[in-house]
Formats: structure tokens, sequence, C-alpha cells
């Protein structure tokens, strides 16, 4: 009976002071509100910076029904153009990947801490990377458009500048989590530092790079369908004087002929990858 008693007496003092710890304002719940206001807050400040109005949303969804309502039927009368430009789409986009990969491998040795032979251009080149990284292709396009000309060339330099650096960042952090033990092995035969490169460690990052390289085709020619609208070539110059001239139905046909190129290629570089990693 007194067991009892004293084990009721416990479960109540537990029940207090478990009520009294969620009343009671801890550092960890003041942490979590100062956090979730925080989050709050940039939301709010963030919403005011892009000016978010559901109202003038509102207000333009009848335009764009206008616009699509105008747009249809498509006109097919320039599609062999469009089917061209898209062509220099893909190849802007196929050269200029396959540029960046190239020139991504040998920044990837040197921003890689465990294998680089210059230890101490380590985070100048890491730093190098998250220039290349940090400018868009977009801006890579217009400097390269003052610099050779307007024209698919200049789209093509943009794309691979951009795209080496945020490959070669890709390539540097899986060296750098790759097992070096056959590396270090061929370097103890005596081997340079180029044949262990290309018989330990390509081979066994060589699936890899080839998924992302694909990968990095297929979002390049996505992102070089607006390259056109600094002078760039591409579809995206037709894009653009479509949209200038306000014809929808010639816009609609240059959409239409987009989404099914980029269709294509996402399937066809899923074969791809299917066949070779």
């Amino acid at each position: 009976m007194q067991t009892a008693r004293e084990s009721m007496k416990s479960a109540a003092e537990a029940l207090e002071q478990l009520e009294f710890a969620q009343r009671s304002f801890t550092v960890a719940r003041f942490k979590r509100v100062v956090i979730a206001a925080a989050i709050i807050a940039f939301y709010l400040f963030a919403g005011y910076l892009v000016q978010f109005d559901l109202g003038r949303l509102a207000a333009g969804l009848p335009k764009l029904g206008h616009w699509l309502a105008g747009a249809w039927p498509p006109t097919i009368a320039e599609l062999p153009i469009f089917i061209w430009r898209t062509a220099e789409t893909i190849a802007m986009a196929a050269i200029g990947s396959t540029l960046a990969v190239l020139m991504a491998f040998p920044l990837a040795v040197l921003a890689s801490r465990n294998i680089t032979p210059f230890p101490r251009l380590y985070y100048p080149a890491r730093w190098f990377l998250n220039a290349l990284r940090g400018i868009d292709s977009f801006v890579f396009a217009l400097l390269f458009v003052a610099a050779v000309g307007l024209g698919p060339f200049a789209g093509m330099l943009g794309i691979s500048f951009h795209t080496s650096g945020t490959a070669a960042k890709f390539f540097a952090d899986q060296i750098e989590s790759s097992n070096l033990g056959p590396f270090d092995a061929i370097r103890a035969t005596g081997a340079g530092r180029t044949t262990a490169l290309a018989f330990a460690l390509v081979p066994d990052l060589l699936p890899l790079m080839l998924s992302t390289s694909l990968f990095w085709w297929e979002f390049n020619v996505r992102a070089s369908t607006v390259l056109g609208v600094v002078g760039a070539g591409g579809i995206g110059q037709e894009l653009k004087n479509s949209m200038d001239l306000l014809d929808f139905a010639r816009l609609f046909t240059i959409i239409g002929v987009i989404l099914i190129a980029v269709t294509a290629i996402d399937w066809l570089s899923g074969w791809l990858r299917r066949r070779l990693v």
C-alpha cells in the first residue's frame, strides 16, 4: 500500500516537473524562437525585395491567357529556320561542355588537396574555380560577344568557361574523397604523377566523369536557349525577336521546338549513361 502511494507521489512530482519545464522559457526554446523569427523575417524581407504581389499576378493572368489564345495556331512557315537555330544551340552546348570537361580535369588536379603537385596553388585554384562558377554563362557570353563578335562561337565560349569551373569543383571533390591506394602504389614503383593519374585515378573516376559530362550537356542545352538574347546565336535569338515583336504564334512554335529538342537530348543522354556508366 505504501509502495503504491509512493509511486503515485513520484508520478505526480514528475508530472509537475514536466509541466514546469514546459512553462519555463529555457535556452533551447529561446534559440528555437529566435531561429523561427529570423527565418520569418528573412522571407518577409525577401518578399519585399522581389515585390511579391498576388494582386498583380491576378491582374496579369488574363493578359497571359489572351497571349496564349493569340498563339494558336502556331506558325510553321519558319520551321526550318527554327530547327537550324536549335541545332546551333545543341552544337554550342556539346562543344562547350566538351571543352569544359577537358579544361576541368587539370584544374581539378590543382584544386585537390591530396594529389595537387603544387600545394601552394591549392587555395588559388579553388578561388579561381569559384570565380568561374560564380560568373554565369550568360555573362561570359555577353563578354565574349564584345570580344569575338555576335554568333554561336561566343555562346560556346561562355558555356565552356562557366561549366569548366563547376565541373572542376565537382571532380576535385570526388578526387579528394576517392581511394588513393592504387595511385600511391603506382607512384611507389617510380612512375610519374601523370602515369599514376592515367592508370590509377582516371579509370576509377571515369564513370562518374562521363555521367557528369552528360549531365552538363543536358543542362547547357537548356541554359543556352537564352544566350541568343545577348547575340550569342542559337534559338534564343529567334526567341528574343518573337518577344520583341509580340509575335506569340511564332513564339509558341519556337517553344515547342525547344521542348522537343530538350526531351530528345534528355532521352539520348539517359540512354548513353546506361551504356557507358
